[in-house]
């Protein structure tokens, strides 16, 4: 049995930093996919947008690539420069963000980079346990904040105000958003795989 990989703890710091500035970065920067390869020469390059930023990838790959700790590193000192109100969150920043409906998917970024880490740096880089580690971190990410809507609902606060709305937001932002976020653990997979190839890891 091949020993598990590990990161010196420079290489987690480091790992951690790269994951904080990919996702500040890519949470505004919107997602595309483009149209079939095979179709290029007949139709043109075309993109669709999958309605979704990459932000997501950014922190599933940092888990990836950098393992538990530096995934869960990268995505808490994000959300305290977001609570802290430097502008990093997709509507600004500051404690007032704590009321925002999609604060909970925000929050569920730390345990889901720390558990897509800890299964991605098993063992070697293999394509399909990259996969499955984005997978579940995505589910840890969604589980999350869907909880942190239900405790809105709950509460007497007028973030979430009736049963509709709930359902509004819970179509926002997971089943709308789901889809798209599946071809990007897709990509994040393959990237990680060919990183860590490189890097012998």
């Amino acid at each position: 049995m091949k020993p598990k990989p590990l990161l010196s703890l420079p290489n987690q710091l480091l790992w951690g930093l790269i994951g904080l500035l990919l996702t500040i970065a890519s949470t505004f920067i919107e997602a595309f996919i483009t149209n079939q390869p095979w179709l290029w020469y007949q139709q043109g390059i075309s993109a669709r947008s999958l309605g979704v930023t990459y932000q997501i990838g950014a922190v599933l790959l940092t888990g990836c690539l950098g393992g538990r700790n530096a995934g869960a590193i990268a995505q808490i000192a994000y959300i305290t420069l977001g609570l802290s109100g430097v502008p990093v969150f997709a509507k600004g920043g500051g404690l007032s963000y704590l009321l925002e409906p999609g604060f909970g998917y925000l929050l569920g970024f730390i345990p889901g980079a720390w558990l897509c880490g800890l299964i991605a740096l098993r063992q070697r880089a293999k394509l399909e346990l990259l996969g499955l580690s984005a997978l579940l971190g995505l589910v840890v990410i969604h589980a999350c904040g869907l909880l942190y809507l239900l405790i809105l609902f709950l509460l007497p606060w007028d973030s979430v105000n009736s049963l509709s709305e709930l359902q509004t937001l819970i179509n926002f932002h997971t089943l709308a958003a789901f889809p798209g976020q599946l071809a990007i653990v897709c990509a994040v997979a393959v990237i990680a795989y060919f990183v860590r190839r490189i890097c012998f890891y």
